[in-house]
């Protein structure tokens, strides 16, 4: 069984959806603490859930990428462990570290957004074209360079664009991956698409690809 590790910081508040939905995966979950030091190689994913990590004093993610268990993950980045995937919070949390590209802005509406949205798959990395999750956020703007975009897309990196833009995300980009594949960021929240209690269950086959995407394409 495959094991995944959720980060939890002072200030996430999806930790125990995303622990569940990983477990409706067929995964065995285990939380890791903010201020643990220890290793993450056993994991073969390590998952940063969304919320607002430290209060998003300073900016979203600022302060949280200074923690001992984002030093573990930057070690499990660069020794090409296993996949990272951050959600909401985390993805913000992924470009402050400088794991993933781009930045945040407050939403161009300048109010809180939460919703379900359609999502337009980008990348061969996901087996479907398209996918319907909810975003919950007010920095969900991403905004990046005209020259680290164009990368991106000839890189197919981007993965996923928004068919109804919430936030003002430069070219409605919704989620990107880093150079090598094995860092995946992401606004949309698919633990809130995992249980029949829910609209539908698309997080669960976004997680078990994302997790799985990484192997595929070494396998390739």
């Amino acid at each position: 069984m495959k094991k995944v590790a959720v980060v939890v910081f002072e200030g996430t508040n999806c930790e125990n959806e995303t622990f569940h939905a990983l477990e409706a995966c067929g995964y065995e979950a285990n939380y890791v603490w903010f201020d643990s030091s220890s290793s993450l190689m056993e994991y073969d994913a390590v998952v940063l859930p969304g919320g607002f990590s430290y209060g998003d004093y300073l900016r979203p993610g600022a302060l949280a990428r200074f923690t001992p268990a984002m030093k573990s993950v930057e070690k499990y980045v660069e020794r090409n462990r296993g996949t990272v995937i951050g959600i909401c919070n985390g993805f913000q949390i992924l470009t402050e570290a400088g794991l993933l590209p781009g930045a945040f802005m407050k939403n161009s509406s300048g109010k809180f957004v939460c919703k379900m949205v359609n999502l337009k798959v980008e990348s061969d990395v996901l087996p479907f074209e398209s996918v319907n999750l909810y975003v919950a956020h007010g920095d969900g703007n991403y905004v990046i360079g005209k020259d680290e975009f164009k990368k991106l897309k000839k890189e197919n990196r981007i993965l996923f664009t928004y068919e109804d833009n919430p936030n003002g995300s430069f070219k409605d980009i919704a989620g990107v991956i880093n150079k090598n594949f094995n860092v995946f960021g992401m606004m949309p929240h698919p633990e809130r698409s995992a249980f029949p209690f829910h609209k539908n269950r698309d997080g669960l086959k976004v997680f078990k690809a994302l997790i799985s995407a990484r192997r595929n394409k070494n396998a390739g």
